[in-house]
């Protein structure tokens, strides 16, 4: 895995370095130089996790057969257009949020000198990833597929980001439309298919499979993100910010957690009346009695529950798909996510 990990690092200096010589535009050294340095801050920083899962997805679905050397390129620059199609969501989406910190480090946008030129970068992000497309993938058979793949996604996340600002408009705070159906509609668009389906989607495509044979797939890895996304809400209020290289905001945030949501469930007329009047609320005193209703309610138990569930709902559907190969693929992301901490 490290090895893989060092391969896929060579090929971020190798877009980067085509990306800073691309020739629809003229750089200066200032530019180059500004573009080089918000690239190294926010693009590889992370856990890779969604590009490192192409070569791994991509190399299940040859069923182990030895790669070529042209294959794990290929592979990786799929990988790192994910990175950077994350990269953009999440510099926006600071900003939006108003976030301290991401990844252990402030937000771009906090960053000295850096302020709301931030937007015109996340820009720029999103503006890289056909630029890459087109460097290595025009002339085979599948481009427009990847092209399709790609803009399908980012609307799909952009409206799914849309429904969870309108939802926190401030003066409009009403925790009584927070229900599962709306946190799932969030989270299947918001997070789901860039940062579950689309990995698994660029190693489909450019195995030469037709997406449209592989809802059940697209189904399968979406209900993974939901899951996901709820460890996250999770990890959120009860995770260790020290472990997670950030600090939970969603009480503060107004945010239609999982947690709240089940908490609303859960809770009678004093205890809801209580979340009403605190939650949403910035200061610290009405954070911890959110905070302290939780444990009342022992949603840390009920979130063990529901893990325990979905996770042998998801190795259901996945024992009963008929490609080994596929069951694989949706095994290996299973097993990275199952009790994770961070």
């Amino acid at each position: 895995m490290t090895d893989l990990k060092s391969t896929f690092l060579n090929v971020y200096s190798v877009l980067k370095a085509e990306l800073l010589q691309d020739p629809a535009f003229e750089y200066t050294d200032v530019s180059r130089q500004w573009i080089e340095r918000m690239l190294d801050y926010n693009v590889p920083g992370g856990k890779l996790n969604r590009g490192l899962s192409v070569i791994d997805s991509y190399r299940l679905l040859k069923e182990w057969k030895e790669l070529t050397e042209d294959e794990i390129f290929l592979a990786s620059v799929l990988g790192w257009c994910i990175e950077w199609l994350q990269a953009y969501f999440l510099v926006l989406d600071d900003i939006m949020d108003n976030s301290v910190t991401r990844r252990g480090q402030p937000c771009w946008f906090r960053v000295p000198k850096v302020g709301m030129i931030a937007v015109n970068d996340g820009v720029l992000l999103r503006n890289h990833i056909p630029r890459m497309l087109k460097n290595h993938f025009k002339g085979k058979p599948y481009y427009v597929d990847l092209l399709d793949l790609f803009n399908e996604v980012e609307f799909q996340t952009a409206s799914g980001q849309m429904i969870d600002l309108i939802t926190t408009i401030e003066g409009e705070k009403d925790l009584s439309k927070y229900a599962l159906s709306l946190h799932r509609r969030i989270v299947q668009y918001k997070t789901a298919y860039y940062s579950f389906y689309l990995p698994v989607a660029c190693a489909l495509v450019m195995s030469g499979e037709d997406l449209e044979n592989h809802t059940v797939v697209k189904d399968t890895l979406v209900q993974m993100g939901i899951y996901f996304q709820v460890q996250d809400d999770y990890l959120d209020c009860f995770g260790d910010p020290e472990t997670i290289g950030k600090v939970g905001t969603d009480i503060e945030d107004f945010k239609c957690s999982w947690l709240v949501v089940k908490a609303l469930e859960l809770c009678n007329e004093e205890q809801k009346k209580l979340l009403h009047e605190a939650y949403g609320k910035p200061d610290l005193e009405n954070v911890a009695k959110v905070k302290a209703l939780y444990k009342e309610l022992d949603i840390e138990g009920v979130f063990a529950e529901y893990e325990s569930q979905s996770y042998a709902e998801l190795n259901a559907t996945i024992e009963a798909h008929p490609s080994k190969s596929i069951q694989a693929v949706l095994k290996s992301f299973l097993g990275k996510i199952y009790k994770r901490q961070k």
